[in-house]
């Protein structure tokens, strides 16, 4: 059984200010440095005895996430823009009131755009999906990946072999330190077993 977990990047300084997040590229809190320390701390008897990888986000706040937990569980993240949030285009470095203020139409489906240099969700599927195949397709059976609420709620749905359509009738959105846990069994079934765990950063 190929065993994926997804961890949600901590608390970021975005979080904490009124800025997008997307591709500006924050730093954790020292709040979520401590959250991933936990993360770390906790994933240690699910991990040991076993080979892992771990694939990160290049932007920083999940990078961060990834070297703190890498460091502790002893697996040296491999980076990629893949996993990275979804670009929002002229908002970004803009703050959340901006971006209200500004955009230039809402989004009723996947296939729309805050704006026009924008990613729409189904942009974000079309970058997702080779990623999930090749996972799927890999020898490595226990994979981390770190990344961020908007792109894992796509990765769940893509992992679920759901049509890109049915995320404008559901979705599977986690929070910030959430862990999730996805399985391949022998018989090809893909299952989200636990979705979005917050007791990782519980004290």
């Amino acid at each position: 059984m190929k065993t994926i977990i997804t961890i949600q990047h901590t608390q970021s300084l975005h979080h904490t200010n009124g800025m997008i997040g997307s591709w500006t590229d924050w730093d954790l809190s020292e709040l979520g440095v401590q959250q991933a320390k936990r993360i770390a701390q906790k994933l240690i008897p699910l991990v040991k005895d076993q080979e892992w990888c771990m694939y990160t986000s290049d932007l920083l706040r999940a990078k961060h996430t990834a070297e703190i937990i890498a460091e502790t569980v002893h697996i040296q993240p491999i980076i990629t823009n893949t996993l990275r949030e979804r670009n929002l285009g002229s908002a970004v470095g803009k703050s959340v009131q901006w971006f209200r203020e500004n955009m230039q139409r809402q989004e009723h489906s996947v296939y729309d755009r805050f704006f026009d240099n924008a990613e729409s969700r189904k942009d974000v599927w079309d970058r997702l999906s080779p990623f999930v195949s090749e996972l799927i397709a890999s020898k490595d059976l226990n994979v981390i990946l770190i990344s961020h609420g908007d792109t894992l709620s796509i990765l769940n749905a893509i992992w679920l072999g759901l049509d890109v359509d049915a995320l404008n009738r559901c979705d599977l959105f986690g929070l910030a330190g959430g862990v999730s846990f996805l399985h391949l069994n022998d018989d090809g079934k893909r299952i989200i077993r636990r979705l979005s765990d917050m007791s990782f950063i519980a004290d």
